[in-house]
Parts: C-alpha cells; structure tokens; sequence
C-alpha cells in the first residue's frame, strides 16, 4: 500500500535513488546547459544543470514536473526550458 502511495505522488524518484542519465552539454548565450533526465516508470522526467562560463562555481540545478517519452526527447525539451530561464532571469538564476 505505502509503495502504491509513494510510486502515485512521486516518492520513488528520490527515496529510491531514480536513474539520471546525461545528456550533451551546450552553450547557449555564455551559459553551459547540460540535460540530466530522470527516469520515472519508463519515461524520462525533465531535469538538468545550468553553469555560467564566465564563472563555473556558479550553478543552477532544476526539475521540472514535464514527462515525455524518449531521452532524447527529454534532453531536447530540458534544453529548450533552461534557455528560457537563462532568457527570463540571467546571472538572478544563481541567486535562488
């Protein structure tokens, strides 16, 4: 029953240590984005780091709640977020 409960509300992901693979890193507008899907059930949940190149000890890690079917397409889509993040906040991204 509790696994049934955890598993529903997503506990699994980190009580149970979910599986992150990681994608290409690339630099977009002095910024290094690397994706770092998490699988979940077979499918890859949203997840990744943002580096500043000016200042490497500056890092921003994020997960979104967006899950999609492939890890390539994960990758694409985790790239696509942390572009518009750097776009929306910039260097206030390291701040959080």
């Amino acid at each position: 029953m509790f696994k049934f409960l955890k598993d529903w509300f997503g506990g699994s992901a980190s009580a149970g240590g979910a599986k992150q693979v990681r994608g290409e890193t690339v630099e977009y507008n002095g910024y290094r984005i690397t994706p770092t899907p998490l699988v979940e059930g077979g499918q890859f949940r949203v997840s990744g780091e943002i580096e500043s190149v000016a200042d490497p000890e500056k890092k921003h890690s994020f997960i979104r709640s967006d899950l999609v079917a492939g890890q390539d397409e994960a990758c694409d889509f985790t790239v696509l977020k942390a572009r518009l993040m750097i776009d929306q906040l910039g260097d206030s991204l390291f701040d959080r």
